[in-house]
């Protein structure tokens, strides 16, 4: 059993960005999924999608949340995926935002979905971390949060 004590960071963190997306791409990248009640918890037993055996054991201070990294180094990574997705909604002032939101959306590897004519990106970390990647995006008024769901 790989046991599991501390929490090494969030998958939205430009600094494990680019170690994630190199596993991922290698296909070495684990997911934890669990569902939103055992985010609380401190102390528990799961299974990754490739069938590895993990024991959470994490002291009071730390967190979990969607998108937290326990484990990364060269040959593999272990991070926490909610089971239902939280989405973050995006409206663009005019087509040239339109084009810009999904430029950068593209370079950060977000995923997203359409829902008539807005964006709707998957969270995969803390809403906060979306926010301040965006912040240029929302200075001006090109692009707008319509809310999450």
């Amino acid at each position: 059993m790989l046991r599991l004590t501390q929490v090494a960071g969030n998958a939205s963190d430009p600094l494990l960005g680019e170690t994630l997306h190199r596993l991922e791409h290698a296909g070495r990248v684990e997911t934890l999924t669990l569902r939103r009640a055992d985010i609380a918890r401190k102390r528990l037993h799961a299974f990754t999608d490739a069938g590895t055996e993990v024991g959470i054991m994490l002291d009071r201070s730390e967190q979990l949340s969607n998108g937290a990294v326990f484990l990364v180094d060269e040959d593999r990574a272990v991070v926490v995926r909610l089971d239902e997705p939280q989405w973050l909604g995006l409206a663009s002032r005019d087509a040239a935002a339109a084009l810009e939101l999904g430029y950068f959306r593209g370079n950060m590897h977000w995923k997203v979905r359409f829902v008539g004519e807005y964006l709707h990106v998957s969270m995969e970390g803390p809403r906060a971390d979306y926010l301040h990647r965006m912040e240029h995006l929302f200075a001006d008024g090109r692009v707008r949060v319509i809310g999450d769901e």
